[in-house]
C-alpha cells in the first residue's frame, strides 16, 4: 500500500487507522481532516451548575482569542468526557488532565474517552409477563446479541452486548450488537426479538412494548406478598382471595396473615406445588396472561373445593398480581364457582393493588471494564489508578454522572445511561462502544499514583476553547466532584 497523499491524514484515535480526505470524516463519524489537521468534531461537554443561577448557564467568559491566565469561575464547572478523544494507543497521555479547586482542595480530574470491548449492558424492564425463558438468545437485526438473565423482583431482565457478541461471532453479529448498544445507551428505542419468546420495543426511561403492547405497571408484589399487604382489606367482604402469580401464588385463607385475621377455612384445592402456607408453586406456565403466567381462565388451577369443608354461597376474588386480571365467583349448590360481577367493596381493593403498582419502565445500565488504555492515560502504572480508585482517593463519573464500581479486580463500573447526557456515547466499526469517563482526585493523591503531571492543564485553559460547550448538570446527579 503506498503513503497516503499528501492533503490526507491518518487518524490513530483506533486500531481502524482510517486515511482521512480533506472535509470528510473517518469511519467512526468522530474524528475528521479539518484543514488538514486530524480533529475531533463533537464539542467538548462541559458541566455546569445551575441551581444557584435559577436554573440558567452562566457563560464561561469571552472566548475571543487564546486563555491569558485570568481568572475564570470554575468552581461549578466540570470537565466531561464527552467529546474529550481517547487515549489510544496506550502511551499516550489522556486527552485532558485537568487542574481545578473545589471548596480550597487542589483537585485533578483525568478526563478522556474509553473504547470499549469489553463491554455491554443489563435492561430491567418493568413487567410481570414472560419475555422469554433464562439463557435464551435475545436478537436484533436477526443477529444475536444478548440473552435474558435473572427475572428480579417485578421484573424481566437482559444481558445484552459483551466482548463476546462483539468481537467472537460473525461481523454481522459484531456490528448488530454494537448499533443495539450504542442506540440502547442514547436513549433510542431499539427492536427485539427473544428466541421462542416475545418480540419487544426497549427505550431506556420509557415504558416497554411486549408483543406490541405497551406495558402500564409492574407488579405490586408476588402472590404471597400481595396477601399480606392487602389481606386486612379483603377480611369480612370475601370468603377466598387468590392472588395468582406466575412464580409464588397466594391463597387468603392458608396464608399467615388470613390465620392472624382468623379468615376461616374455605376448602379450596388449588394446583401446584405447595410451599409454605397459603403459598403455591408452579401453578401454570409462564406466560402474559393472568400474574405472569399463561392463564386465560385462573379457574383452571383449582380442584373441586372439599365438600366437607366449603359450602353453596361460598365468595372467591380471583386477582392478578397487578390487578388488570380479577374475577369475583359464588359456589353454587354443587360447590362449582361461578362468576358474578365484582362488588363494589371489593372493587376498592382491585384498585388499590392497581395503585400500589409502580409505572413500568425499561432501565438501561451500561456496564464496562476500564482496561489498558485508560489506566495508561493516567499513569505510568496503571494499576496505581486501580488501587486509587479501590481505595475511594479516586471516584469514576461517566459524563459526569455517578457510576457503581464493582468490588473485585479491575475497574468494572456500571451507570444509569439516562443520568448521562445526549451524545454521550459513540463507537469505532472494531467493533467497540466509546464512552466518556471520568477520574477524580486529590492532587497530592494523583502526585503519589505517578500521573502524568507534565500533561496537567487549568481548567481555565480547557472552558474557554472553542470546542468546549456549556450544558447544564443532569437533574438529580450529585456534582461529581461535590
Amino acid at each position: 500500500m503506498g503513503e497516503p497523499a499528501t492533503d490526507t491524514v491518518q487518524c490513530d484515535a483506533c486500531p481502524i487507522r482510517c486515511v482521512i480526505k480533506p472535509g470528510r470524516t473517518g469511519s467512526c463519524d468522530r474524528y475528521g481532516n479539518v484543514d488538514g489537521v486530524l480533529a475531533r468534531l463533537d464539542p467538548l461537554l462541559i458541566l455546569e451548575r445551575t441551581r444557584e443561577h435559577g436554573g440558567a448557564l452562566v457563560p464561561f467568559a469571552a472566548r475571543e482569542g487564546d486563555w491569558e491566565g485570568g481568572i475564570v469561575p470554575t468552581e461549578d464547572l466540570f470537565v466531561t468526557g464527552a467529546g474529550s478523544g481517547t487515549t489510544y494507543p496506550d502511551y499516550k497521555p489522556a486527552p485532558f488532565i485537568v487542574s481545578s479547586t473545589v471548596a480550597g482542595v487542589d483537585m485533578i480530574t483525568v478526563v478522556t474517552e474509553g473504547i470499549f470491548s469489553y463491554c455491554g449492558v443489563l435492561v430491567k424492564i418493568d413487567t410481570d409477563r414472560h419475555v422469554g425463558a433464562e439463557q435464551q438468545l435475545v436478537r436484533a437485526e436477526g443477529e444475536p446479541v444478548g440473552h435474558v438473565t435473572t427475572g428480579q423482583y417485578g421484573s424481566q431482565m437482559l444481558s445484552l452486548g459483551g466482548v463476546n457478541h462483539l468481537t467472537g461471532g460473525t461481523k454481522a453479529e459484531g456490528l448488530a450488537t454494537m448499533r443495539t448498544l450504542l442506540a440502547l445507551c442514547e436513549g433510542e428505542a431499539v427492536e427485539l426479538t427473544v428466541d421462542d419468546g416475545a418480540s419487544l420495543v426497549l427505550q431506556a426511561g420509557k415504558p416497554p412494548t411486549i408483543n406490541g403492547v405497551v406495558e402500564e405497571r409492574m407488579r405490586v408484589g408476588c402472590g404471597s406478598a400481595t396477601i399480606g399487604m392487602f389481606a386486612r382489606q379483603w377480611f369480612g367482604l370475601v370468603d377466598e382471595v387468590v392472588v395468582v402469580d406466575d412464580h409464588i401464588t397466594g391463597v387468603l385463607s392458608e396464608h399467615q396473615a388470613g390465620r392472624y385475621l382468623g379468615v376461616k377455612p374455605t376448602g379450596i384445592r388449588v394446583k401446584g406445588r405447595r410451599s409454605t402456607p397459603g403459598r403455591y408453586f408452579n401453578v401454570a406456565d409462564p406466560g402474559t396472561g393472568w400474574g405472569g403466567t399463561n392463564l386465560e381462565d385462573p379457574l383452571v388451577i383449582l380442584d373441586a373445593f372439599d365438600p366437607k369443608v366449603a359450602r353453596p354461597g361460598l365468595t372467591v376474588l380471583m386477582v392478578g398480581t397487578t390487578g388488570e386480571h380479577h374475577a369475583y365467583f359464588v359456589l353454587d349448590d354443587e360447590l362449582r364457582p361461578v362468576e358474578r360481577e365484582l362488588p363494589p367493596e371489593l372493587e376498592v381493593s382491585v384498585e388499590r393493588i392497581r395503585d400500589n403498582c409502580e409505572p413500568a419502565m425499561t432501565t438501561v445500565l451500561f456496564m464496562a471494564g476500564a482496561g489498558g488504555s485508560l489506566r495508561a492515560g493516567a499513569t505510568e502504572n496503571p494499576v496505581a489508578l486501580t488501587r486509587s480508585v479501590k481505595n475511594s482517593l479516586a471516584t469514576v463519573t461517566c459524563a459526569g454522572a455517578p457510576t457503581f464500581v464493582w468490588p473485585g479486580g479491575g475497574i468494572t463500573f456500571m451507570v444509569d445511561v439516562t443520568r448521562m447526557p445526549p451524545g454521550a456515547f459513540g463507537y469505532v466499526p472494531t467493533p467497540a462502544l466509546v464512552a466518556p469517563i471520568e477520574f477524580s482526585m486529590r492532587r497530592e493523591d494523583y502526585d503519589a499514583l505517578g500521573g502524568h503531571t507534565a500533561s496537567i492543564v487549568d481548567i481555565g485553559e480547557v472552558v474557554t476553547r472553542p470546542e468546549a460547550k456549556p450544558i447544564a448538570e443532569m437533574p438529580g446527579n450529585p456534582w461529581p466532584t461535590g
